[in-house]
């Protein structure tokens, strides 16, 4: 009876180990080295590279903020941040994480987090350029505290969609409606940037509400940088002459439980959508405000 126990034991221990090995192993391969994938761009000392360069802090105060960028440029990806925004007062403040392409015919897709005063809740800012042109604005609010702790922020961009998620749900879907004459972004490589500024000219309630600078300096900070993408390198992409593998992306869409997902989050959490705002487009709505159920 005690060998039988101790066999069990020892399996069980086995088990542990082995387990913990395999979990250990997929978080090495997960964790980001930013010293590798990204450069520091701006704010003289304010952007830091932390921990083994598996963490990268951004700070503002009343003279700079600051921002880093990717090394690399890609045409098509799933990108993943993992971000835990300013806290406490952080009116006036804008925490923006985006990609974008270069020239004055610029393709963009943004996610900026809009600062509040403490206690109330973010609005996430979203937008689609495509050839310099945006004016694609929806805003939602968040279902949890974004300060408490890291959540994920991914772009899912392909030749038929970009898709907005947080931690994994949906929250927006921008179509390729070429079809009806309206531009898509695809030929243009764009890097990811991110940046942490001062922007309360209009960031909270309109401009109504100041930066408090006895509340500076104000962080936020980035952890799990994934670039799951075609990677742009003289003037060829990494995706062009290797197979379909591991990249189902490419031609991911939304299923019936993503959809359901995306009106969820819409029907609840959505307080700014562009094809609604009438006043704001008094000859009409952009085209694509209405032709994207038919699509």
């Amino acid at each position: 009876m005690a060998a039988s126990v101790f066999s069990c034991y020892t399996n069980v221990l086995l088990l542990l180990v082995l387990t913990s090995l395999t979990f250990g192993s997929l978080m090495v391969a997960f964790a980001a080295n930013f010293n590798q994938d990204i450069d520091i761009t701006w704010g003289d000392g304010r952007a830091k590279i932390l921990s083994e360069a598996k963490l990268l802090s951004l700070s503002l105060d009343k003279t700079s903020g600051s921002g880093f960028q990717s090394k690399n440029e890609y045409l098509f990806g799933k990108i993943d941040m993992q971000i835990k925004l300013v806290p406490g007062n952080s009116a006036g403040t804008v925490t923006a994480y985006y990609l974008r392409s270069e020239g004055s015919s610029w393709d963009e897709i943004d996610f900026e987090f809009l600062g509040n005063l403490s206690g109330e809740p973010y609005i996430v800012h979203t937008n689609v350029y495509a050839q310099g042109k945006g004016d694609r604005e929806q805003q939602f609010y968040l279902w949890f505290d974004p300060t408490a702790g890291f959540h994920t922020y991914s772009v899912l961009w392909n030749p038929g969609r970009i898709v907005f998620y947080v931690d994994g749900r949906p929250i927006r879907e921008f179509k390729n409606l070429e079809g009806f004459g309206i531009p898509y972004p695809k030929n243009q490589p764009m890097r990811v940037y991110s940046s942490l500024w001062n922007a309360d000219d209009w960031a909270t309630r309109g401009g109504l509400v100041k930066t408090n600078w006895t509340q500076a300096p104000f962080t936020a900070s980035f952890r799990k940088f994934n670039a799951n993408a075609c990677v742009w390198s003289n003037g060829a992409s990494s995706c062009s002459n290797s197979n379909a593998t591991n990249k189902t992306w490419l031609s991911q869409e939304l299923n019936s439980t993503g959809q359901k997902r995306l009106k969820w989050v819409q029907t609840n959490y959505m307080v700014y959508n562009y094809c609604m705002d009438t006043k704001r487009f008094p000859q009409g709505l952009p085209r694509e405000c209405n032709v994207t159920n038919k699509a």
